[in-house]
């Protein structure tokens, strides 16, 4: 069993999917980041940067309890745990590897700021939210060149690809329409009507 320490951000949906992908047994413990449950003492000694998600596997390596934090690192770990989704091939590993890396370090975060300023901030910062919106275009268009010719972002569904999908979904908050990225579009529609990926995101917390 995996304890799966959620809550219906990007970030959260990631894992939610991965685990419904890889048919996994879990139960989701809900944290409301709106009510900060995430500074709370037990949350911490599981996520000590305070962010979901977060789990806890029952029966991590050699049957002990693990628990792991940072999206990215718990994909891989649930990856390597089921040998699904992450290629064991070298070279397959590696191209999966670098648009995690991509997503982790650029699109997510480039995203997240730019919901935040054009969204949440107190005050508008015009000069903000033209670098977000800006830098938000460029990294859709990469997405969209790299989709060209193939179905998913390494060329197999994998992990990169549930960690990239969730943030696509809030293309609107993002000042994004996606007819101006068709290949993303085409994506966004192949991987919404994958049935674990549709189980993931009904998850109401």
């Amino acid at each position: 069993m995996i304890d799966l320490y959620y809550w219906g951000t990007p970030n959260g949906q990631k894992i939610s999917i991965a685990l419904e992908e890889m048919q996994l047994e879990y139960q989701v413990i809900p944290i409301n980041i709106l009510q900060d449950d995430q500074f709370q003492a037990d949350f911490l000694q599981i996520s000590p940067n305070n962010k979901i998600p977060a789990i806890v596997d029952q029966d991590g390596p050699e049957g002990q309890s693990i628990s792991v934090f940072e999206s990215g690192a718990i994909l891989q770990y649930l990856g390597r745990k089921t040998k699904l989704f992450y290629p064991q091939d070298p070279i397959k590993q590696t191209q999966v590897e670098q648009w995690l890396m991509w997503q982790m370090g650029g699109f997510g975060p480039m995203l997240g700021q730019n919901h935040h300023f054009n969204r949440f901030a107190p005050e508008k910062l015009p000069y903000a939210q033209e670098r977000y919106i800006q830098e938000t275009q460029r990294l859709y268009g990469v997405l969209n060149k790299q989709l060209l010719g193939q179905d998913y972002v390494a060329g197999e569904y994998s992990i990169a690809d549930m960690a990239i999908f969730p943030w696509v979904l809030y293309h609107e908050m993002q000042s994004i329409q996606l007819e101006d990225y068709p290949e993303v579009e085409r994506y966004v529609a192949r991987v919404k009507a994958r049935p674990a990926v549709a189980k993931a995101l009904a998850i109401s917390v």
